[in-house]
């Protein structure tokens, strides 16, 4: 029996130093509750709409043939500058000289053919008028003449045709430009029987670019000619390009059940880096305000809960619990609902519908309920419109206390599930 007295008082000993030790070297002393503020500063904020896109050039011109043939020249290659009208490939052109020739000889031997039915009906007219012919001889040979006047003109429109057919076998350029593309080689038999080959694809302009961007439909509606937009492009990462929305294609595209529309970017490209077919991510301000006061976004998600009321006053309704849970979870109370738009119908500052929001201010040991109006959020700063000023301590959270372990995941719930925040009320 004493021995378990014994052993019973050197588990209770050891338990007694286990835990003066996780009192006094382990365990964190709780922090006091803090509220963190921010008072109302002026700044930027835009609401922006983000798409990809290809570059591309702003004109370019495909150039074929109307002949078909071998190519005997290449005049011009890749990244080539040409000018309009600048030969830049050359057809063989052996084929062609022989049929023009043959229908230069018909023309010859048409022309011989008139001759001859000309003087013939002269003869048969003189006859005829001294009724030394009768009618018919004559009728005969003024079908001779008119069919040797209809075979020259036959022979003639050949040469023409033979001869335009002939030009063609020289290639031009069309416009100024240089030369994206070239579709041949010298040698290469190109055929233009049923469509029209293509031999090189020419750029008008590559100072001037454009960005075809795939807006969704959501955010197309936003979207207007004139506003302005920038965008990245992989190849140089850390430079960012400006650029003008030009028009917005009313065709629209659909993949995997998703439409888009194409809307075109105009783009400068003075310095030649953009280079087309390079995919752009592209950033469209739909609306933006300069000099704006701007506050946190989360300060309109903060709700003050009981623990704050050892330390401070709370002046303003705080709301129904089941509000505060909502505001825990979603990061907006019932009040603040209307406050977390996007300004789909801004033009500026002064020409949107003022939504209604409440934030609270920090006033000394008070903590008081105000009502704002706000414009603009980006869901990080928020746009005042009225209600605050420069100088009051907007309250967008709590440090200290339980804050720091209200997000953890209670035994036996979801890690995937919003959980409940305490009454620090932190932002989202």
């Amino acid at each position: 029996m004493k021995k378990s007295y014994k052993k019973i008082g050197i588990i209770l000993a050891i338990l007694i130093v286990l835990v003066l030790i996780w009192f006094f070297f382990i365990r964190k002393p709780e922090q006091p509750l803090a509220l963190t503020t921010q008072k109302p500063a002026k700044g930027y904020i835009a609401q922006s709409v983000t798409a990809t896109g290809k570059i591309e050039p702003v004109d370019t011109v495909t150039v074929g043939t109307q002949v078909s043939g071998i190519i005997k020249f290449i005049y011009a290659d890749f990244n080539s500058k040409v000018k309009k009208g600048q030969l830049i490939a050359e057809l063989d052109k052996s084929l062609l000289q022989a049929t023009l020739d043959q229908y230069k000889g018909n023309l010859q031997n048409a022309q011989s053919q008139l001759v001859f039915a000309k003087n013939n009906f002269n003869r048969q007219d003189l006859l005829y008028k001294t009724d030394a012919i009768s009618k018919a001889d004559f009728d005969t040979a003024l079908n001779t003449l008119n069919a040797a006047q209809a075979s020259v003109a036959s022979a003639a429109a050949q040469v023409r045709s033979a001869t335009k057919n002939l030009s063609y076998a020289d290639i031009y350029s069309p416009i100024d430009g240089v030369v994206l593309n070239r579709s041949i080689s010298t040698g290469q038999t190109v055929a233009a029987s049923f469509s029209t080959p293509t031999l090189f694809v020419i750029a008008k302009d590559i100072t001037k670019m454009e960005v075809e961007a795939n807006v969704d439909e959501a955010d197309i509606g936003d979207v207007k000619s004139g506003e302005r937009a920038s965008f990245t492009v992989d190849a140089f990462i850390n430079d960012q390009f400006a650029g003008t929305v030009e028009d917005i294609r009313l065709h629209p595209s659909v993949s995997a059940n998703v439409v888009t529309y194409t809307t075109i970017i105009n783009a400068p490209n003075d310095d030649m880096k953009l280079k087309p077919g390079m995919t752009a991510n592209i950033i469209i301000y739909t609306k933006e305000v300069n000099n704006a006061l701007l506050i946190p976004a989360k300060a309109l998600s903060f709700v003050p809960d009981s623990s704050l009321m050892k330390q401070y006053e709370i002046v303003g309704k705080i709301g129904r619990k089941g509000a505060r849970q909502k505001a825990a979870t979603t990061g907006a109370t019932d009040d603040n609902a209307k406050a977390a738009h996007t300004g789909k119908s801004r033009k500026d500052s002064t020409g949107v519908a003022k939504q209604t929001a409440f934030v609270w201010l920090l006033q000394g040991k008070k903590i008081t309920r105000k009502k704002i109006q706000t414009g603009l959020n980006d869901n990080t700063q928020v746009e005042v419109l009225g209600g605050l000023t420069a100088d009051d301590m907007v309250v967008t959270g709590v440090t200290g206390g339980d804050a720091n372990t209200q997000t953890a995941a209670k035994p036996g719930g979801s890690p995937f599930m919003p959980q409940r925040r305490g009454g620090g009320g932190r932002g989202r």
